[in-house]
């Protein structure tokens, strides 16, 4: 997709984050905007915002784990634009923990927002993008869809899910004779300044934490996710290779050069079919 003036971006996940920082971008190329997140009054903030920036924007609020919430914002979507040329899949929650510590509820939030949320995205976005003839696809997965690490089972799980999802979209595309109309990204970000460490602001009560205390280990794992967060890049700069990627059609979007040799260490080792590793310094 060579020009976005005057084209349609979904962003979930919109209210903060990547997701405001790639629509306040697709904003300034001139891009309407449709906003979502389940966090009502930072997504109306964030609209608000764009828009006295001369951004024509709306929002939705949106629980992207629940499909029928989905639909509704894409058939809000095209009834206010007629159209949607970009879908950025970007709304994500994290929870640590140890894999058999975490609970159900952890388990299924992480997944609902994470792994679900992409799921409703693609289905329903990808048939109306087939019909009008173009769309592109960005799915936020994570470094963590790449490689692994200690304390984060549900996380990359999900974010792995959501690399083998766009990898399949893609060849679906491509089999049925769709792939010249709609392209798809997937993004593998490293450490960057949001703030999903405070997730849990909007968990849903229907999905608990594992009761009593947390444990020391739970809370080192914490205090260094809370601290490679805080020396991570800027969402800006993310949105930036976001954009170039959907104007350059470049299916992964990597943002962690120095973590190239992670990814590699780990495709070696499963030819090798070793036990995987972890090396905190390459992370």
């Amino acid at each position: 997709m060579r020009e976005l003036r005057g084209k349609v971006a979904v962003v979930t996940g919109a209210a903060s984050g990547i997701g405001r920082a790639t629509a306040e971008r697709f904003a300034r190329e001139g891009m309407k905007l449709v906003l979502a997140d389940v966090e009502e009054k930072a997504l109306a903030d964030a609209r608000d915002a764009m828009a006295r920036g001369g951004a024509d924007a709306i929002a939705v609020r949106t629980d992207v784990s629940k499909w029928e919430q989905v639909d509704a914002l894409a058939s809000r979507a095209f009834e206010a634009y007629g159209a949607v040329q970009v879908l950025c899949n970007n709304a994500g929650v994290g929870a640590g923990g140890v894999s058999w510590e975490m609970s159900g509820g952890d388990w299924e939030w992480v997944i609902g927002v994470n792994q679900w949320g992409v799921i409703h995205g693609i289905r329903a976005f990808v048939p109306r993008m087939i019909a009008q003839g173009e769309g592109h696809v960005v799915n936020t997965a994570s470094i963590a869809g790449l490689v692994t690490a200690p304390g984060m089972g549900a996380y990359c799980a999900t974010k792995h899910a959501v690399v083998a999802m766009s990898e399949c979209l893609h060849l679906d595309l491509a089999i049925t004779g769709n792939a010249s109309k709609v392209h798809v990204s997937v993004l593998c970000p490293g450490w960057v300044k949001t703030n999903i460490a405070d997730s849990e602001r909007n968990r849903p009560e229907s999905a608990p934490r594992r009761a009593g205390e947390r444990t020391a280990q739970e809370q080192m794992m914490e205090q260094m996710m809370r601290a490679a967060i805080a020396g991570g890049i800027p969402a800006e700069e993310v949105a930036g290779k976001v954009l170039q990627a959907i104007l350059e059609e470049r299916f992964y979007i990597l943002t962690h050069p120095r973590m190239d040799k992670a990814v590699e260490r780990r495709t070696r080792g499963i030819l090798k079919g070793k036990a995987p590793e972890f090396d905190p310094g390459a992370m």
